[in-house]
This record gives structure tokens, sequence and C-alpha cells, in this order.
């Protein structure tokens, strides 16, 4: 059994800011709560094939590795990633697209197989928390990019 949740939200920035801030994914400890730290190997790019790297928060102030392969990256609009929730396999992505001049309109997704021992887990039960954690999540997101200056007044060009 597979599961889907999903978070939209717009945001009063180009697609292009929303894009830049989201791909810069030792930025992700800033938005995503369970994200103490996060790289890509190698120092690779964010690019299909590329694996994400995270020092994840636990309890106590513990925290463990994990990691998650990136399977698409159609920049400004489309991102996608796939690892292991508990003990299933899930897969991630962020969609934008231009609502109007300076909004984005972007999609958080998750989507679980339910396999081994989290399938005594209620679906609905995991897919409310999932959706709790991204709209969180998305929340935080949008408060950092409308609180950023535009991509090119951070680089002195002109806006």
């Amino acid at each position: 059994m597979a599961i889907r949740s999903e978070s939209r939200v717009a945001i009063a920035s180009s697609v292009p800011d929303v894009w830049a801030y989201l791909s810069d994914v030792e930025r992700w400890p800033e938005w995503a709560p369970t994200v103490r730290k996060c790289w890509i190997s190698d120092g690779a790019p964010l690019q299909p094939g590329s694996r994400v790297e995270q020092r994840a928060k636990l309890p106590f102030g513990l925290t463990r590795h994990r990691a998650q392969r990136v399977t698409a990256v159609e920049a400004p609009h489309r991102m996608a990633f796939a690892g292991p929730m508990g003990t299933s396999a899930a897969r991630w992505g962020m969609e934008l697209e231009p609502i109007d001049e300076g909004r984005a309109g972007t999609m958080m997704w998750v989507e679980v197989d339910l396999e081994n021992v989290m399938r005594a887990i209620p679906g609905r039960m995991l897919s409310d928390r999932i959706q709790r954690v991204m709209d969180r999540e998305m929340a935080a997101i949008k408060a950092a990019v409308e609180a950023a200056p535009p991509v090119g007044a951070r680089s002195g060009e002109a806006v």
C-alpha cells in the first residue's frame, strides 16, 4: 500500500529565487525540522544520481546519518528524491510554477510504500503526520524566501 501527501503554498517571490533557496541543500536545516546538516556527496552538483547526505535529528540531542538519491532535477521547476522512511521506500519532491508576476506556486509531495513493520501503522495516521511536517516545512520555506532579498540584490546586481 502506498500513501501520498501534498502541501502547497504561494510564495511572494520569483520561481528562480525559490529554486535558488531550495536547491541549496546546505540550507535545508533552516526549514526541515529533522535535518541538522545536509550536503551532496563528493561536492557534486544537485543532479539526478547525486546523493544527498544528512545528519538527522533524533530525540535527546542525538543524530543519525541518512541519505537520499536525487532522481530528478528540472531547474527551476522540479526536483525529486528517493530514500528510506523507516523500513519503507519513499519518494519526495518539490514543484514550482509561476502564479503571476512575483509569486511562485510551490508544492511539496511525499509518497511512501508501506512495507514491513510500517504496514502496522494505520495509513491515515502516518499520512496525517507527514502532512503536519510538510505544512511546517512549507511555512518555513515561505518565511525564509520572502524575508530574503531577491537573488540579484544579494549579488550586487540590479534587480
